[in-house]
């Protein structure tokens, strides 16, 4: 025990012999050795007749009839006060006997083993009383803790588990009040759950008590009982008007569960009141049982509050679920509907009626074989817990027999671990997606529109202007050549002329290559991005590589056209944005997809936003790269960081 249970049992022993002089059974049993003692040595008195005769008969002298007397106060003492009682009453006997035994007696050896006789019996009988005594306490202990034990499994409601057992410690310990404290972490103090036997200013004034501070508090502090005789002696208690509820003794003991101190139990006597140590443990293990009530109480709180969150989440899921709109339908692993909402009768054209009662057909009713097969596939992805691109979108047929275009994502539903059902939310996105189609359709025609008139435009460079020019120039040529007799400022002026001729045909040249590269049409994307590499490297000053991976192979005009524009994009911003030293062209030719890399070592910049938000940050060079790629069904992704360089991927199934 802890330092506070070894100052109980000081307190006991301190007060042991008090407690033994002001029970009656004491002087009793003083007076009875007096008695005896004073009719062992008084020869001058005559015992009667009676008591004459029946030590003849029993072949027992008179002074052997008297050291039998002694037994009585030796067992009396044992009853009453338990085997310490015994031994010390038989001493005390003993050493009243001895003084006639061993001077008086004319037979010393048989007196002395009368007297060792008397000692040795009245000490096993006041043991065996003592053994009796034990067993009853113990029985009453164990009556005691069923009784509680019984009442605090009753329920499960912390107010009436404490309401009940304060009844019964109150009846069981015979005490005029009872006070239940329990600890409070977050404040870090107790609080008065439950009491008895004391006035509402009594309970108001120690409704909360820090631990470590009065009695209780320090209770709860070292978790041992504590057992106060007099408290009004206690200045912590006087502050709390313990005087004037008139308490005059308390024992306090922790409530424990599983080693932890869940508050205190206290007793109070409004009169003085020594417990015994049968009383401290009988209360303790009450304390104890108490202690599991409670902790069982939180626990059954607890689990009550979660059940309560978990039911109100339930019905803010439910009524999410019912006015979701996007469609919303449950179906187990056998493709049964067990659950839908309003939006998936409207999406589906059954209604749910309908939809619950489809087990002949289940989800396959409305779904087309391609989308079942992709379904299949989610399935078994899911079921693997192999990761999903989600949303993903899947066909299906409604119930008047159109096709819809739904964008799906698909969560799997498990119970204790095991899947049981799949949930799928799904968005009718037909109307959009035909606006897209019909949108990048649109784009697709102007972009050919766009790249037809380049190509008339370059046609027309090349074989109209770009001739006369170099007509014009071969003129000016032969004019300087045969004009003799012109000055040195008219040959000087000629001369000008013919450069600047020459000058604004390699620039003509140049934007007709520009607007349709003769190379490309000739000898097939890769040649053609060497020229671009090559042209732009000597215009910047930039180093540029072409590499090739893969086996290199021709795709269809229209694709080349698509992919070298984007590339072309991409070399004209690292030429005009980036300031960088070197960039490098990666293509890479695959047997169904083409895949194409523009990296350089420039400055970078940081992507704040998404590949959507181009257009509106202004940069429509990239925006335009994005929207080529989406013509061919492919995608563009952008990697930038200040200071890194930027990197552009299309790829697209061409």
């Amino acid at each position: 025990m802890g330092a506070l249970g070894a100052k109980v049992r000081e307190q006991l022993s301190a007060t042991c012999l008090t407690r033994v002089i002001r029970r009656p059974g004491f002087w009793l049993i003083v007076i009875t050795l007096a008695l005896i003692t004073i009719l062992h040595y008084g020869e001058s008195l005559n015992q009667p007749s009676f008591l004459i005769d029946l030590t003849e008969d029993l072949g027992l002298d008179r002074h052997a009839f008297e050291r039998i007397f002694y037994l009585a106060p030796i067992i009396w003492a044992g009853f009453l006060f338990g085997r310490r009682g015994a031994v010390t009453t038989s001493l005390a006997a003993l050493a009243c006997m001895l003084p006639r035994a061993i001077f008086v007696s004319p037979y010393p050896s048989d007196a002395l083993f009368e007297t060792g006789a008397v000692f040795v019996v009245g000490n096993l009988v006041a043991f065996t009383f003592s053994l009796l005594h034990k067993e009853r306490v113990r029985r009453v202990q164990l009556d005691a803790l069923n009784q509680i034990s019984s009442v605090a499994s009753q329920s499960l409601e912390l107010e009436q588990v404490l309401s009940s057992s304060i009844d019964s410690i109150t009846d069981m310990m015979k005490a005029d009040a009872a006070l239940v404290f329990l600890v409070d972490e977050e404040a870090g103090d107790l609080a008065l759950v439950a009491y008895q036997g004391v006035s509402e200013d009594f309970a108001r004034s120690v409704g909360r008590v820090k631990v470590g501070e009065g009695f209780n508090g320090r209770v709860a502090e070292t978790g041992e009982p504590l057992s106060v005789e007099d408290v009004t002696h206690d200045p912590c208690l006087i502050r709390i008007a313990a005087s004037k509820e008139g308490i005059r003794s308390q024992l306090i003991v922790p409530l424990k569960s599983k080693g932890k101190v869940m508050g205190t139990l206290c007793v109070a006597m409004r009169n003085h009141r020594q417990f015994h140590k049968d009383e401290i443990e009988l209360l303790t293990a009450i304390g104890n049982q108490i202690g599991v009530a409670v902790e069982n109480a939180h626990l059954y709180e607890h689990e009550r509050e979660s059940a309560e969150q978990l039911r109100a989440s339930e019905e803010r899921y439910r009524e999410l679920f019912e006015s979701a709109n996007d469609a919303i339908w449950v179906h187990d692993l056998a493709g049964n509907i067990v659950a839908a909402n309003k939006a998936s009768e409207q999406l589906l054209g059954y209604t749910l009626q309908e939809l619950l009662r489809m087990k002949a057909v289940n989800v396959t009713a409305f779904l087309s074989d391609e989308g079942l097969e992709l379904a299949r596939e989610i399935r078994r992805k899911l079921l693997e817990k192999q990761p999903v691109a989600q949303p993903y979108e899947q066909h299906i047929i409604r119930k008047d027999g159109t096709e819809a275009i739904l964008m799906m994502t698909t969560n799997l539903v498990a119970d204790k671990g095991e899947p049981v059902a799949f949930q799928h939310i799904g968005r009718d996105i037909t109307e959009e997606k035909r606006m897209r189609e019909n949108l990048r359709y649109y784009l697709q025609q102007v972009t050919m529109a766009q790249e037809e008139e380049r190509r008339r435009i370059a046609r027309e460079l090349h074989d109209d202007t770009i001739q006369a020019l170099i007509v014009l120039s071969r003129q000016l040529d032969d004019l300087a050549c045969r004009a003799k007799d012109q000055s040195k400022e008219d040959k000087l002026q000629l001369e000008e002329l013919w450069q600047q001729t020459n000058s604004i045909m390699e620039g003509l040249r140049r934007l007709s290559q520009d607007l349709r590269p003769a190379t490309l049409d000739r000898l097939g994307l890769l040649p053609a991005l060497e020229w671009l590499a090559s042209d732009i490297g000597k215009h910047s000053g930039i180093m540029i590589e072409v590499k090739k991976q893969g086996a290199e192979r021709r795709v269809v005009p229209e694709a080349e056209l698509v992919l070298f524009r984007i590339v072309q994009e991409a070399l004209n911003n690292v030429w005009r944005h980036s300031q960088a030293t070197s960039a490098e062209v990666i293509v890479d030719f695959d047997d169904s997809r083409t895949r194409m890399t523009v990296k350089d070592n420039g400055k970078g910049f940081l992507i704040q936003n998404a590949m959507g938000d181009l257009t509106k940050d202004g940069r429509l060079g990239l925006a335009g790269m994005r929207e080529r790629a989406r013509l061919l069904g492919g995608s563009l992704e952008l990697e930038s960081e200040p200071g890194n360089g930027t990197t552009v991927t299309i790829e697209a199934p061409v």
